[in-house]
């Protein structure tokens, strides 16, 4: 029988606890449960009325995966939606706006990606986002390296700027914007990775292709489309052991750079709690709109 559990009012059934998801560690389905209540008021804040894309692994990273945007079938009626324009039309997706949806959606085994922008203003950033993407055997350690190149560029456009792990090989930086077409943004996102490879030409490439990627750091500007996703702060990632997309302090990128160690950067769903804890809500800033920097002069 499928346990019921009452979340905020919501009856939920909370299905196959005891299935272990990530066989390295033993990780189950009710610890991913767990995982997700215990740093709701982290994540919360960071989806909230944000479309959700879902990327399901239902039997862990090792079975089939599939990414879904539009609502799943048999969503309850009470889980909030919204429009969501595209090029070939317009379809509904989740907004996780409330620990019981977060509850519902993470039993389906989820990670979660957002857009940079929010569902009452589509298609109009109020976050920039670089994604630091190493070509082995280039590593975090290098992606380190390019993003405190980055955070001086960014501050010297009067941007302060946030780092968080991607849960898999490399580093995101989140810059939040006063709003912005994304189209805007992506261009000054594109410039900046283009003048990071003109400034780190041993290190940085600003093109997606694979040939030129090898002990290189690919500066990834192409999530700012608004068609795009990223993994969001404190999402579980369908890799291996149960790693997370986790933010980071500037002490810490700086301290892996010079220790050249890519372990120091890899944090595990027990880690979260225990660093929410010590720092706090290090993305915190994010939501803030008194914190959003304007982008250069450019037509808007």
């Amino acid at each position: 029988m499928t346990p019921i559990t009452e979340v905020e009012g919501r009856r939920l059934p909370l299905s196959n606890l005891e299935k272990v998801l990530y066989p390295a560690t033993g990780f189950t389905k009710g610890e991913l449960l767990h995982y997700y209540a215990t740093t709701a008021s982290a994540l919360l804040p960071q989806l909230r009325n944000r479309p959700i894309s879902f990327l399901r692994f239902p039997d862990g990273p090792d079975g089939q995966l599939f990414f879904a945007k539009n609502v799943p079938p048999r969503t309850p009626a009470w889980v909030k939606t919204a429009e969501v324009p595209r090029s070939d039309g317009v379809s509904r997706q989740i907004l996780v706006q409330d620990l019981a949806t977060l509850m519902w959606a993470a039993n389906l085994v989820t990670e979660f990606h957002t857009p940079q922008w929010q569902a009452d203003a589509p298609a109009r950033a109020d976050r920039l986002v670089l994604d630091l993407d190493p070509g082995a055997p280039a590593d975090i350690v290098q992606c380190c390296e390019v993003a405190l190149w980055l955070r001086e560029r960014l501050a010297a456009d009067g941007f302060s700027s946030y780092a968080k792990t991607s849960g898999s090989k490399g580093l995101h930086l989140l810059i939040p914007l006063v709003p912005v077409p994304s189209e805007r943004a992506g261009a000054y996102a594109k410039s900046l990775a283009q003048e990071a490879e003109a400034a780190l030409p041993h290190l940085v490439v600003h093109r997606m292709a694979r040939n030129l990627r090898p002990g290189k750091v690919f500066v990834d500007h192409s999530q700012n489309s608004a068609a795009k996703t990223t993994a969001a702060p404190y999402t579980l990632r369908a890799r291996a052991r149960p790693t997370v997309s986790t933010p980071v302090t500037w002490d810490e990128v700086e301290a892996c750079r010079d220790r050249g160690d890519a372990g120091d950067l890899v944090f595990l769903a027990d880690d979260i709690a225990p660093r929410l804890e010590r720092h706090g809500d290090l993305l915190g800033p994010l939501t803030d709109p008194g914190g959003a920097g304007r982008l250069p002069a450019g037509p808007s």
